[in-house]
């Protein structure tokens, strides 16, 4: 990717950080076991500020163990009381959305099936932020995982909303179409919610769908956008400011669409957030096979070079000696890392045997916990 410039010295990492790749599911009698998850993917960390605890979002879910059946659904959600920043302690998770004791999916709607927007299979979650009282999650409905090269596979993109803390949601009237809606390639398709900055303003940012893997056409642009927290509130999501080159120089500015502020390699999952006084990022390099991480002192100042993480093959030149996780992707940042040069990040993992005659999707299926990250 372009652009590289320091940032400035981070905190010293936070000491005893010791999970390096812990499973978070798809082990008997494991705190998501207990919370009736099995297998499942993504465990997206949000803050839940109103009683200071955490939610993690998954994706596709099930009940059993190495995918074996009985689906759950997606968007699926555990919380936690307490997280231990540290790494002396993995995550647990204490209870489960919407019951209490037994996660369901989130969403009213039907996989595989037209519900009024047009065929969908599945909708996967992007991020979830929790401010005002009211918790947003920004979501991708996917048509196709496997597009033909060029298209992103995506139906829409849409906001839900909670004013119970994740009982029950509705959808905001409206959705970013997507490839089969006639609009491919939409820069609004996965968004990452970085946090309301002292300045007052929610900072977000999005990207292509890309949750396949397989889109072609991602180039690893990322933009960057700001509202109101009572505008993102009320719906208004016209009232955006766009971060965005015009006329020699960059501006936030609402009669331009955002610019690309980031461009490379294709990216998958994506995650930024503020972290102190610092922005961080961590995204799935497609092209690298590797979950890669950055920082920024502002929202909409330069971005450090992209720092290698965790990979999938540590055998091949500039990753020997990484952590290695086959069939790795997503990368998520938990908002309550110890500090940005010691972050928390939760990496998914599909399937982890290879060799002749052996499918990838054999088990496991599941998100893992490293500590002690310095981007």
């Amino acid at each position: 990717m372009a652009l590289g410039a320091a940032a400035g010295a981070g905190i010293p990492a936070a000491a005893g950080a010791q999970q390096n790749g812990t499973p978070l599911c798809d082990n008997v009698d494991d705190s998501a076991w207990r919370q009736s998850l099995g297998s499942s993917d993504l465990c997206i960390p949000y803050h839940r500020e109103h009683d200071n605890s955490w939610g993690y979002i998954w994706g596709d879910s099930f009940r059993d163990l190495q995918q074996f059946g009985d689906y759950i659904g997606s968007p699926v959600m555990l919380c936690q009381d307490t997280f231990d920043a540290s790494g002396g302690s993995p995550i647990s998770f204490t209870w489960a959305m919407p019951s209490g004791g037994r996660c369901e999916q989130l969403f009213n709607y039907t996989h595989n099936a037209d519900n009024g927007h047009g065929f969908e299979v599945s909708r996967i979650p992007n991020d979830c932020i929790e401010f005002g009282g009211r918790t947003y999650l920004q979501y991708t409905s996917v048509a196709v995982w496997q597009p033909p090269a060029g298209y992103d596979g995506s139906l829409m993109s849409g906001v839900a909303y909670s004013d119970d803390y994740g009982v029950t949601w509705q959808d905001y009237p409206y959705h970013w179409a997507g490839d089969t809606q006639g609009t491919n390639q939409s820069m609004y398709g996965m968004w990452s919610f970085a946090g309301i900055d002292p300045d007052g303003w929610l900072y977000i940012f999005s990207k292509r769908w890309n949750g396949s893997h397989n889109n072609t056409a991602d180039g690893g642009a990322i933009q960057l956008f700001r509202i109101q927290p009572d505008e993102f509130r009320a719906g208004n999501f016209g009232a955006q400011q766009n971060w965005a080159y015009v006329g020699g120089s960059w501006q936030w500015t609402t009669s331009a669409p955002p610019s690309p502020i980031l461009q490379g390699n294709n990216i998958g999952e994506f995650s930024v957030k503020r972290i102190g006084n610092t922005y961080c990022m961590s995204y799935f390099d497609v092209n690298e096979y590797a979950i890669c991480t950055r920082t920024a002192p502002r929202p909409d100042r330069e971005w450090t070079a992209p720092k290698i993480q965790i990979v999938g093959d540590n055998t091949v030149p500039g990753h020997w000696g990484k952590p290695q996780r086959r069939f790795l992707y997503g990368g998520y940042i938990h908002p309550g890392s110890a500090s940005a040069s010691s972050l928390t990040i939760i990496v998914s993992q599909w399937g982890d045997r290879v060799g002749p005659g052996v499918d990838i999707h054999d088990p496991p299926y599941w998100a893992v916990q490293y500590d002690g990250i310095v981007p």
